[in-house]
């Protein structure tokens, strides 16, 4: 069986630091982000998602964490192709429109390259520390199966190259019928890493809980069940608390999955006061139980 390495995607929400899951020792960012990686090896930063990481930034998570602490960063919503605030965007390179949110082709081709470079390029630090695992492209609803859409799942790779990018999708069609079978290939063949979901059913975009491992690396995240899936109102969309029955099933999945990768991260992504932090502590110790 491959490693696994569980953990939560974030450490800074304020309903946690509310949640009183940190030591009233740990009052600044550099203690809580020190005392985080005390109790898991891995991290997802979603906030990258929002805005582009600096490069300073990288540099002081790098020298906060233990060596071996792995992050995996969540790529700029640019980038995903999702709908981006136009102040999100580096302030040089902010294009002169009433557009409050913009996309890829609202943007001159020289920009959209730059974004590129500029976002990759922050996370070097990470990269010279070996601490970045992964780079995760979440794709919007409407990023359906299709030959383009293919195409740019290979472009992402390249582009990334050296760094390890892995893809988690929003839409059915991925794995609607044949095409279950159909995508596994695909991302196969062109060693793709596939980022399998835990997620609340019937919605636009659910997708069904494949685990799939499609390259050496295998990623699945858990979003929970909230019955407020479709809400603004994103602790009510994560605020879902994992049974030990219902984590007490997903250990011995997990352990399959990792039999078919060299490494397997899972990431908690119910975040929601301290709900990521204990599930994903009774998880760490039920798949070090056997």
């Amino acid at each position: 069986m491959g490693e696994i390495k569980v953990g939560t995607a974030s450490w800074t929400d304020r309903t946690l630091l509310d949640s009183g899951w940190y030591p009233q020792t740990a009052d600044t960012p550099e203690k809580r982000l020190a005392w985080y990686a005390k109790q898991f090896p891995l991290v997802e930063v979603d906030a990258t998602y929002y805005s582009p990481p600096a490069e300073r930034t990288a540099r002081l998570w790098a020298e906060r964490t233990p060596a071996g602490f792995t992050f995996n960063i969540k790529a700029f919503s640019l980038l995903t192709g999702h709908p981006t605030r136009v102040g999100a965007l580096y302030k040089d390179l902010r294009p002169d429109t009433d557009k409050k949110n913009v996309y890829p082709d609202d943007l001159r081709p020289q920009v959209y390259e730059e974004v590129w470079t500029r976002f990759l390029s922050a996370l070097d630090p990470l990269v010279e520390a070996g601490k970045l695992g992964a780079v995760l492209f979440q794709f919007p609803p409407w990023f359906t199966i299709r030959r383009d859409n293919k195409a740019y799942l290979i472009e992402v790779a390249k582009r990334c190259v050296p760094l390890r990018p892995v893809f988690e999708f929003r839409h059915a069609s991925w794995f609607d019928g044949d095409n279950r079978t159909e995508t596994l290939r695909f991302l196969r063949e062109h060693r793709l890493a596939y980022v399998a979901v835990d997620m609340p059913q019937g919605h636009r975009s659910s997708v069904p809980p494949v685990l799939e491992a499609t390259a050496d690396l295998a990623v699945i995240r858990f979003h929970g069940h909230s019955d407020k899936w479709t809400s603004k109102d994103i602790h009510e969309k994560f605020g879902y608390h994992y049974s030990d029955r219902e984590l007490m099933d997903w250990a011995p999945k997990l352990r399959e999955l990792a039999d078919s990768a060299e490494q397997t991260h899972v990431l908690m992504n119910n975040c929601y006061r301290d709900y990521a932090q204990t599930n994903a502590a009774s998880l760490t110790d039920l798949l070090a139980g056997d």
